[in-house]
């Protein structure tokens, strides 16, 4: 599972020119995070996105990408990832909204996600939202330069169960640079103490997908909406993290958790 020939180490020119792009992801998904409101629909912020990144002179990642038809993934409660935009769906109150979105700036692909509620959330929408949140922050604590991947997937998994959630074994984080998707794969579930090391240079693409329920998935007859199996609620953060030799830089993190 774990492949080491292909990953490519980014120098510190290539991390700076990530961290650019990164900041500018940063900006676009903080105006739509702003816009995700009862009311809108997931188009509009489709368009809100597509603007900040050409008002910024940087591509969105994900459209066209092997025919996505938008810039921005909106995946609504039940839908894990890959929600396709459109003006039909608009956010409903207690709604979980996670936003998925990716930049192409000066050469460089840089990834990011969250779920935010669209008003009050319920208790148990609020407690997944909590537990994915943090859940990515477990599995970047784990890093440690010359520590192995699989503590970061360790240190997810861990802390999802623990909290009686699951995580998708489907999809899995990646490598990110001058391709959207590289070597490594980061499951959000594995063994300490094991996969590559996480040698300086490593730019990975950490991405827990958590279940309320089970964590088998499927796919809907779009083609790409990717659902909870047993219609449980799910939510999504990712980070484009860098590994250097003082410890994990978040490159999307601008203040936000």
């Amino acid at each position: 599972m774990f492949s080491t020939k292909t990953i490519e180490l980014k120098s510190a020119a290539e991390i700076a020119c990530l961290r650019r792009g990164a900041e500018i992801l940063s900006q676009a998904l903080a105006a739509v995070m702003a816009a995700a409101q009862p009311g809108t629909s997931t188009l509009e912020l489709d368009r809100i996105a597509a603007a900040e990144f050409s008002r910024r002179k940087a591509k969105p990642a994900f459209l066209g990408y092997h025919g996505f038809p938008a810039s921005l993934c909106v995946s609504l409660n039940d839908e894990i990832i890959h929600g396709i935009p459109s003006a039909d769906r608009r956010i409903r109150t207690g709604d979980l909204v996670s936003l998925d979105l990716g930049c192409l700036y000066d050469g460089f692909y840089t990834d990011v996600a969250v779920t935010v509620g669209a008003g009050k959330l319920s208790p148990d929408a609020q407690r997944i939202l909590d537990v994915t949140r943090q859940s990515l922050s477990a599995g970047i604590d784990a890093m440690r330069p010359d520590g192995r991947l699989g503590d970061i997937s360790h240190a997810v998994q861990s802390y999802v169960e623990a909290a009686g959630f699951s995580v998708v074994r489907e999809f899995v984080g990646h490598g990110i640079g001058r391709a959207l998707h590289e070597d490594p794969p980061v499951p959000n579930f594995g063994k300490a103490g094991t996969g590559p090391r996480l040698t300086p240079g490593l730019v990975l693409a950490i991405e827990p997908m958590v279940n309320a329920g089970g964590w088998e998935a499927r796919t809907l007859e779009d083609g790409w909406t990717c659902v909870t199996k047993d219609g449980s609620l799910s939510a999504h953060f990712e980070h484009t993290v860098a590994m250097t030799a003082q410890g994990p830089e978040v490159l999307t993190w601008h203040g936000r958790k």
